[in-house]
């Protein structure tokens, strides 16, 4: 699995308020739900990235 990379997000006390409560809704923290909410919009744009193997890994059933 990758690492993680920290990056600042600025976004408006109504916004985040809105997100906090839809997070809750879903018993995820806020940052948690970014991170779906990011992963959700890249895979209907068909813009989720290549995952990269390792050198020497192969595919399952090679």
């Amino acid at each position: 699995m990758a690492g993680k990379k920290n990056f600042v997000l600025r976004i408006d006390e109504n916004t985040y308020e809105a997100l906090e409560k839809w997070a809750a809704d879903e018993f995820r923290s806020v940052n948690g739900h970014l991170e779906w909410i990011v992963a959700k919009a890249l895979r209907e744009a068909g813009r989720t990235p290549k995952v990269k193997q390792a050198p020497g890994d192969t595919e399952p059933g090679q």
